[in-house]
């Protein structure tokens, strides 16, 4: 009894061990499959950062194609709803600013309103910066027309105040471009509005 129970320990002392090398073969199997598997890993992470700039490039490339794109469509689009030959354009503009702070202004064209604006500080400072706001646009048959602009806002007494401007103008088949600038006289230390027509 004591020598079958010695064999059958010796026996399953022996199994314990050829398994135990066999996972140990497994393990030694599987560790160079890991290190290939974390050098592929290393390799793609290489490949992705080397393709980061290129990819960068390409997008920014996209992007100056879309903004082109936009560009071009705006252009179209303003050809086709303001052609030259109806085409008339309205800006605004402000000469300093001492004399006048500008609130809002009206724009009418034979008698009939055609825009609007009231401004904020930051606009309006804009303009005293020397920006340029394109008002209106709109198209108009060939012929004379009038436009009429009036200016309210506050003067240099903080007064209630307006400075209005009356232009006629011949509109052929083509556009018309028409700035309309208010600006400080420093003579009679107020402001006016001085019509100009950009010749194209």
């Amino acid at each position: 009894m004591i020598k079958a129970n010695a064999s059958l320990t010796f026996i399953t002392l022996l199994l314990l061990g050829i398994l135990s090398m066999g996972n140990m073969s497994i393990a030694n199997d599987n560790e160079p499959q890991q290190s290939q598997e974390t050098a592929q890993e290393v390799e793609n992470n290489k490949l992705k950062t080397a393709d980061e700039p290129e990819l960068a490039t390409e997008l920014e490339k996209i992007k100056q194609q879309v903004i082109q794109l936009n560009r071009d469509l705006f252009v179209l689009e303003e050809d086709l709803l303001f052609p030259a030959s109806t085409q008339v354009s309205v800006f605004v503009s402000v000469d300093v600013g001492r004399f006048f702070k500008l609130d809002s202004v009206e724009v009418k064209i034979n008698g009939k309103n055609v825009a609007g604006f009231l401004y904020t500080d930051r606009q309006r400072f804009a303009l005293e910066q020397g920006g340029i706001q394109r008002l209106y646009q709109g198209n108009l048959k060939e012929g004379e027309h009038e436009l009429t602009a009036i200016f309210t806002g506050v003067d240099a007494d903080n007064r209630d105040a307006k400075r209005a401007a009356v232009y006629t103008f011949e509109k052929d088949d083509e556009a018309i471009m028409i700035e309309l600038k208010l600006q400080d006289n420093s003579q009679d230390y107020r402001a006016e509005v001085v019509v100009d027509e950009w010749v194209l």
